[in-house]
């Protein structure tokens, strides 16, 4: 019986589907995925870039490993495939770099603060790649077609596998497809030549645009942390959030110094309301009203005092302690305070712009951080020209009264410009007062007072006021320019001024309220 003819296999060499220069594991993987998952700015970055340069995605991974990782192990060039050559030509001018060792004290095993850095490096980097400052528009369509010829070689290599394991085609299919796949590896070569030559090529600043864009990013990374510290303090924000929401709230806090001011302004306001709040001279006075079996020691009565010194009777105290029975005063107060919600209504026209803007934000969050403290519904009503629509957020949901960072950063950024119109806010306060659950409550008109209102108009409101029963309270702001508090003298039960915040008058609305 003759033997069949041996059969001759064939092979290419496949480029390799690793795009990332630095080695990661499922951790850093998974932990990329997720800020992409929750940050928006990572992700629209992600995607913008992507349409640009082929593996866009995994260079921002492997700037976020190189910020995050402890020891980043980068791979060799034959570790790699030829399309995310661009990637590798960019990251060499970090390696060792020493502005990278530093910006790392700030990022290492900080997810956040990685991410954080990530997004600002990758957004220089795009608006560099934008602007073709790294790589001409036809050097970018070689990465492209790069990237498609080392897919057609994949192809190709897959199809004479399962040709050489079926074992049962001809030998004329077999060197065909053979050929085509060597046809395909060498024009991938050729091009992966061509590639690297213009990455090489590249100018100096082009080389050096990552290095350039982590300048500064260490003091910017502190400074970011510190504003979201402060600004979470200032706003009573409590909890843990997200890495990828601290990237967003890190972003707008890097980005925007209207943001950062703010943030300083709040802290400062919070501990003056808050310590003004804390004096026991402004508590209202409270009366025993009976006697109760408590398990604290604040108002124990003189016999329960006696027996703390007693030798015997002593540890009966401390166990009717810790059962709860102590005879203790009860005490009964008048609590004037409103439990109703709070209304802010925070004038956004054109002559409010600048410092006057700040200082009414300011003052806004301020009353968050109270209404907070009181469990109060707290809603902000931000007004301009009649024809402008309100811009409504309630800040505290009455669910749990948490705070949200980011919809009080949408309240801090948020300026419509325009004309004054007092009317339509107050409107919309006066329909929340009358869905409230509990009745006076307390609507804050903070504006520089440039507003006129109608004799009818004025007459409704002081008939749905005592209706009701809700307080006005007005507070103008007579910083950077003109201000005028004729009409809010006809609407406020309390009138105050920005200019009178570090003075007693502070108490008319912090400790009213």
């Amino acid at each position: 019986m003759a033997r069949a003819p041996a059969r001759r296999t064939r092979s290419v060499l496949v480029p390799p589907r690793e795009h990332c220069w630095i080695e990661s594991d499922a951790y850093d993987r998974s932990a990329f995925a997720d800020l992409v998952a929750e940050s928006p700015s990572l992700a629209a970055l992600v995607e913008t870039g992507r349409v640009l340069v082929p593996h866009f995605r995994e260079l921002l991974e492997d700037v976020f490993c190189l910020l995050f990782k402890l020891n980043p192990a980068w791979r060799t060039a034959d570790q790699v495939a030829p399309s995310a050559a661009l990637g590798g030509a960019l990251l060499a001018g970090l390696r060792d770099h020493p502005l990278v060792e530093h910006v790392r004290t700030e990022t290492q095993l900080d997810e956040a603060q990685a991410g954080l850095g990530t997004v600002l490096i990758g957004e220089e980097l795009l608006r560099l790649l934008k602007r073709e400052d790294i790589l001409a528009r036809g050097d970018l369509l070689d990465l492209w077609d790069l990237d498609r010829q080392e897919d057609e070689l994949r192809r190709r290599a897959e199809e004479l596998s399962a040709i050489e394991e079926a074992g049962d085609a001809s030998e004329r299919e077999r060197d065909e497809t053979a050929r085509a796949a060597e046809v395909a590896a060498a024009m991938l070569r050729q091009k992966a030549h061509r590639v690297g030559a213009r990455l090489a090529e590249m100018p100096a600043r082009a080389k050096s645009a990552l290095p350039a864009a982590t300048a500064g990013l260490q003091r910017q990374l502190a400074e970011s942390r510190n504003h979201a510290q402060r600004w979470g303090a200032g706003v009573g924000a409590g909890g843990r959030v997200s890495a990828g929401r601290r990237i967003e709230l890190g972003k707008r806090l890097a980005t925007n110094p209207k943001l950062k001011r703010l943030g300083a302004l709040v802290g400062r306001m919070r501990q003056l309301a808050l310590a003004l709040r804390s004096r026991t001279t402004e508590r209202p006075s409270d009366e025993v009203f009976a006697i109760e079996l408590a398990g604290t020691i604040e108002r124990l009565l003189p016999p329960e005092l006696l027996a703390v010194r007693h030798p015997v009777l002593r540890r009966d105290f401390a166990r009717r302690l810790v059962e709860g029975r102590l005879l203790s005063y009860h005490l009964r107060g008048v609590d004037e305070r409103g439990r109703g919600p709070m209304i802010v209504c925070l004038d956004g026209s054109s002559s409010m712009a600048g410092d006057k803007e700040v200082w009414g934000k300011a003052v806004a969050l301020t009353l968050l951080e109270i209404a907070r403290r009181q469990r109060r519904l707290f809603r902000f009503v931000c007004f301009a020209s009649k024809e402008a629509p309100l811009y409504r957020l309630d800040l505290n949901p009455r669910e749990h009264h948490a705070v949200q960072v980011d919809r009080t950063l949408d309240l801090a950024e948020y300026f419509p410009g325009g004309g004054t119109d007092f009317e339509a806010p107050i409107d919309a306060a006066l329909a929340t007062l009358a869905e409230a659950r509990y009745r006076r409550g307390d609507v804050i008109l903070i504006t520089d007072g440039e507003c006129r209102v109608s004799p009818e108009w004025l007459a409704h409101f002081r008939r749905e006021k005592a209706r009701l029963e809700f307080s006005l309270f007005s507070i103008l702001i007579d910083v950077g320019g003109t201000s005028d508090a004729e009409t809010l003298r006809e609407l406020s039960d309390r009138l105050t001024s920005v200019s009178q915040l570090t003075d007693d008058a502070v108490r008319e609305l912090f400790l009213r309220l």
